[in-house]
């Protein structure tokens, strides 16, 4: 068969093509069909490390993985990581090529990138039977168009009809989605075969005439009104899914984790594990007011480190987070915020901020210097019994790592000895411990994925408390993961004319 390709845009950002296309990957997969996800350019700071440690777009590998192939870096060739308010670390073909302005990424760069994602495009489609492009925001931003590589230009460059998603939880739907048809041009609008209406709440019945007004206004069809689709276990990669989760203590569970809410947090899907432990209350900190009487503290990841540590000290929360562990209180620290633990971080070659240099919050025996060459990579590693008060036998984990910042630690102090990193053997120590075992950090972006050792520490924090040990079944994410994917498809296919999709994809 002739190599084909459809395009998922939508009329705004989170309005849920990333969870569509994750969705379609696996259905056309489950159907038979060699099927790739791709996305000219993703901005993101949740990242994802393919198999030979390079690094994409976390929803391209998701996808990928829903899709039943390898992750590669041909699926997202472009990656953009915000490192501030205007600048971005510009990463190509899985590896950083450096930071840049907005401007002068659309004055300088724009016209290369068109022609890397035509060439990474040619690649996928040359080696699968069907290509889901993902689009990003809306393809109608007037002030972005002329130099877009993303949305329409990229479903031109596939020749590939367009699917326009729209959410209807946020309202407006009928005026997002006609004014998005408004403003493209004829013959983008011509290349529009079908809409979906997202994120479904209600009778459907109620807004069948609706949508045949649509239907007979624009003339297009509407493929399908899906409805919201609830716990679904599948990465998130946008950071603004964060406004929906809880923030402040909360004093209704057994066991209180406070997350510490950095403005650049990233690859906050590290603690999506700990919400399927029971009894658990996951909440966000972002001001003192909100750190209540946590059991646990975690830092998580930072695409900007020497500035999210300024934050923290600017809003008191780096010495509330030094005086609770002096209390007895746990922390745990990863990536980034392993580096803020430690007694400085020194960026001289302004690699990720002008700051140049910082005090950590000083209570983990390292210090962070940062380096022009990015680390990316499928890391595994060994922990020895004992190092950890609740780790009583020794304890393979495995995570991947993302990080330009290298640290020294005191001797005798690291948490644990990495053995292979992208499938090559190595030796060598990561992460830091202190107060014999309550503070600790690593690089290891997953490492809560590790089911045992999440367990472990629960349990650790239960019995300190008087609580009977957790005896459940230990969440296994990635069977998660598969079983997620699986209704997923299984919902669109409820929700969806996929004749009719099928029809315009020309399968």
């Amino acid at each position: 068969m002739k190599n084909k390709a459809v395009m998922i845009l939508g009329t705004a950002s989170d309005v849920g093509k990333s969870i569509i296309c994750t969705g379609l990957c696996r259905i056309f997969k489950q159907d038979g069909y060699r099927v790739s996800p791709f996305k000219a350019q993703n901005m993101a700071l949740n990242s994802y490390i393919t198999l030979d440690g390079q690094e994409i777009g976390r929803s391209q590998g998701i996808q990928a993985e829903a899709a039943g192939v390898t992750a590669e870096v041909n699926m997202n060739p472009i990656l953009l990581k915000p490192t501030g308010e205007m600048h971005s670390q510009v990463v190509v073909l899985g590896r950083p090529l450096k930071n840049m302005s907005a401007s002068s990424y659309r004055s300088e760069f724009l016209t290369t990138a068109q022609q890397i994602v035509q060439k990474a495009m040619a690649e996928v489609q040359s080696r699968h039977d069907l290509m889901i492009m993902e689009g990003a925001g809306s393809p109608v931003e007037v002030n972005l168009k002329d130099k877009d590589i993303v949305n329409m230009r990229a479903a031109e460059m596939a020749d590939a009809p367009v699917i326009l998603v729209a959410d209807i939880d946020r309202g407006g739907v009928f005026a997002a989605i006609v004014g998005t048809l408004t403003l493209l041009t004829d013959s983008e609008r011509d290349r529009v075969k079908g809409i979906i209406i997202n994120k479904f709440r209600g009778d459907v019945a109620l807004l069948e005439p609706g949508v045949k007004w649509l239907e007979n206004y624009t003339g297009k069809p509407v493929l399908g009104v899906v409805p919201y689709l609830k716990n679904i276990a599948i990465d998130a990669e946008d950071s603004v899914v964060l406004s929906s989760i809880k923030h402040g203590y909360g004093d209704f569970a057994e066991v209180q984790i406070a997350v510490i809410h950095l403005p650049l947090i990233s690859n906050f899907t590290d603690i999506d594990a700990l919400h399927q432990e029971p009894g658990c209350n996951i909440y966000f900190v972002s001001s003192l007011n909100q750190f209540g009487s946590p059991d646990l503290v975690i830092i998580p990841g930072s695409k900007n480190t020497l500035a999210d540590m300024l934050y923290l000290q600017q809003t008191g929360l780096s010495a509330r987070i030094k005086a609770y562990a002096a209390a007895g209180g746990l922390v745990v620290g990863i990536c980034g915020g392993l580096q803020m633990l430690g007694m400085s971080i020194s960026d001289p070659m302004a690699v990720e901020s002008s700051l140049q240099q910082i005090d950590g919050i000083g209570i983990l025996p390292l210090n962070t210097t940062f380096q022009s060459n990015k680390l990316t990579t499928r890391s595994e590693a060994c922990l020895e019994a004992g190092t950890l008060p609740y780790v009583n036998k020794q304890l393979t984990v495995q995570g991947y790592e993302i990080h330009m910042g290298r640290s020294e630690v005191a001797a005798d102090s690291s948490l644990m000895r990495v053995v292979r990193r992208s499938n090559l053997a190595v030796n060598e120590a990561d992460g830091a411990v202190a107060d014999g075992g309550r503070v600790w950090g690593t690089y290891f972006h997953g490492i809560f994925d590790n089911g045992f050792l999440r367990r472990e520490l629960i349990n650790y924090i239960r019995t300190q408390k008087g609580l009977n040990r957790l005896t459940e079944p230990v969440y296994d994410k990635q069977l998660a993961q598969e079983q997620a994917f699986d209704k997923l498809a299984a919902h669109l296919r409820k929700h969806l004319d996929l004749e009719k999709l099928n029809e315009i994809v020309g399968l």
